[in-house]
This record gives structure tokens, sequence and C-alpha cells, in this order.
């Protein structure tokens, strides 16, 4: 694990000398800046845990520097501690709207102001753990949800059920894929009647059913004949039905933002899934996967 860092703003850095060979003493990576606009550059290389911002410097102030800190999404989460030899209620209020987390008097007291720097660093530890576990637990939830989406329209058999005017009544989700692929932008009550369509050497069977003495209800069973191999013969290798889904688009090229739109997922979720198949079939990368699945995919002669 890396060191904390602590980025110094001070027009004379070497005036804080004392401060930050404390803090190194302490473990903590110093980063030194004598304006605004050289802290901005430091912050555009290196991102670290805290900022001790003097506020009394020449031409930028304090303020303004933290100010432009709060305005960038890339720095806005970073605590700063004011540094300065003006002791009046109102700078301190001025420095707490600004978004500083705490304001430091000089001369300073080092023991003082180190502890003051461990706690903002440790808290800024703490939030960054409790944000990384908010994020998994979030992933968690979206696997779980789209699992349970995943269940309910799962069904290997694509199957529709039509009212008495072709309005949908229920559908798999083969059989809107199916659907989509032969008749691209119809509805499923195209297939009301049933019958064969093609789409060059492979074919879709619809296959009609109705129960005698009633017409309210009409089920249509889809089969295909002849087509590539698609989604489900990734099964084969151990992969869920999402996660042999999500395969299949990866060994058609298609990036996980792709695959999260063409699969009505999150992006995450898709990264999640994509976690679980490398870890499933021992390989490390895209490349390796379309490889393997790429075996199964390849048409029969």
């Amino acid at each position: 694990m890396n060191p904390p860092a602590v980025l110094v703003v001070d027009d004379t850095p070497a005036s804080l000398g004392v401060v930050c060979d404390a803090l190194r003493h302490e473990g903590v990576k110093v980063l030194l800046a004598d304006s605004g606009g050289a802290a901005r550059d430091v912050l555009a290389r290196t991102l670290p845990d805290l900022v001790l911002l003097d506020v009394v410097m020449p031409g930028e102030d304090g303020f303004a520097v933290c100010a432009s800190l709060q305005a960038d999404p890339r720095w806005r989460a970073l605590p700063v501690i004011f540094l300065t030899a003006i002791d009046a209620p109102e700078q301190k209020v001025r420095a707490f709207a600004a978004g500083a987390v705490d304001y430091v008097t000089k001369p300073v007291h080092v023991e003082e102001l180190v502890a003051r720097v461990r706690v903002q660093l440790e808290l800024r530890a703490a939030r960054r753990k409790l944000e990384a576990q908010n994020a998994e637990l979030e992933a968690e939830v979206a696997l779980r949800l789209d699992a349970e989406a995943q269940l309910a329209s799962s069904l290997d058999r694509a199957v529709l059920v039509l009212g008495r005017q072709g309005e949908l009544l229920f559908a798999t989700r083969l059989a809107h894929d199916l659907v989509e692929k032969y008749l691209p932008g119809s509805s499923p009550a195209a297939l009301f009647a049933g019958g064969s369509y093609t789409l060059g050497d492979a074919v879709l069977h619809a296959r009609r059913f109705t129960e005698p003495g009633r017409d309210d209800l009409v089920m249509l069973a889809l089969e295909e004949e002849h087509a590539p191999p698609g989604p489900s013969a990734l099964l084969a290798l151990g992969l869920t039905t999402r996660q042999a889904e999500v395969a299949y688009w990866v060994a058609q090229g298609k990036t996980n933002p792709e695959i999260a739109v063409i699969l009505a997922a999150s992006p995450r979720t898709i990264d999640k899934h994509m976690e679980r198949i490398f870890e499933r079939l021992h390989v490390e990368n895209r490349a390796s996967l379309m490889l393997r699945a790429g075996e199964l995919l390849r048409p029969s002669r």
C-alpha cells in the first residue's frame, strides 16, 4: 500500500520545514508547492490525500486556491487544512465556508498539526474504504437483480403467448431475440399465423398451438434450424446463462458498454460478470476468452 501523501502549499515552504520533517517521520509523503498554480500542476500529476494550504500568499491567496479545487471534480473531495497567522473569527468562518476541514494558526505547534493531519488522513482512508465497500455492494446487488431478471426470462425455449388480436401477453427473451433477428423492427404479432422464416441458411419455424374451443390465447413455439452457434453453446464451458451471453458478445468483438446496452444491464454489472468469467475459465484477458469461446462458436461443417 502506498504511503499517504500531503501537499503543502506555502509561498515560503522552508518556513514549514520542521512540519514537513515531522510528517515524513510519520511515514507521510510530502509534496511542495509555492503557489496555487504550482499546486494545481502537482495535483495534475499526483493526487495527495490532504492539502495544507497557506492563506496569505502573493497573488492568488488560499481562499482562491481552495475555491479552484472545489470547482474541479478531480480535486473536490480533497480535504484542505488552512494555515494562517490570522486568528480572526471571521477568517475562520470564511475558511470553513470555502470548504476547509480544519484551520490552524501560525506559529504552528508541530505536534498539534501532525495530530490534526493524522486524524484527517485516517478519516479519508476510512471514507475510501467505505466507498469501495459500497461500490462492491452495489455491484453485488446489481448482479443479484440481474440474476433475478435473467431467471424471470431464462426459459430455454423460445415461447410467445399472444392474445386474440395478436397482442403480446408473454414472451421469453429468446423469443424476443429470434423475432428481432428474423423480422427486425416487427412485433411478435407478425408471427400470429405461424409459419417459417428464412435468414440466409437459417430457418425459423413458428409452430402455433391453440386450445380447442378457445381463440383468446395463441401459443407459438419458435425453433431455429441451421443457425450458427449462439450463447447457449458456451454453457459447455460451465458458465451460467448470463455469463454465456456476455462471453458470446465478447466473442463478437463487443465492448463492455456495448454489451450492457445489448443485455439491458448496467456497465458495472457486465464488469462483474467479466470478472467471474475470467475466474471460472482461468483466463486473464478478453483475447484469451475470445479464443476459448471461438472454439465453440465456430460453425460445424
